[in-house]
């Protein structure tokens, strides 16, 4: 089952962290969690995808800017797995965004917009949400 949860107005701010906790679902193609101003404007895509056609397993990164995709960064091998728990915490750092996920991987992206308020968040795709927290 496909869930979305997508929150506006929030205030995530430089330094602050969004912590998520859930759950990467047995047969999982691909999940998103996006940070920016609104959908057409995100600061940081973080897109994990498991069967993707050119790389398999990759994870993507990429930003979108009145309503364009920026360019990709892609890192290979997803360290993710399917059907397992996952604590994915990402953080905005001033000028980068710093994604942690299990077993010590740490992923830097740059903020190209230079944003340092975060008002929207999306998580959706093959990802089964349990927590989540700014703090």
């Amino acid at each position: 089952c496909l869930q979305q949860l997508e929150l506006k107005d929030v205030i995530l701010r430089t330094g602050d962290q969004l912590k998520i906790k859930g759950f990467v679902l047995h047969d999982a193609d691909r999940f998103h969690i996006d940070l920016g101003n609104d959908a057409n404007d995100l600061a940081l895509h973080f897109n994990p995808r498991f069967h993707d056609n050119a790389d398999g397993s990759v994870l993507v990164f990429n930003s979108k800017t009145a309503g364009c995709w920026g360019e990709e960064r892609r890192e290979i091998p997803n360290p993710l797995h399917r059907g397992k728990e996952v604590k994915i915490v990402l953080k905005l750092a001033g000028d980068v965004f710093e994604v942690e996920i299990p077993d010590d991987h740490e992923f830097k992206f740059p903020n190209q917009e230079s944003v340092d308020v975060i008002s929207y968040i999306r998580i959706g795709g093959d990802f089964k949400l349990t927590s989540f927290k700014i703090c």
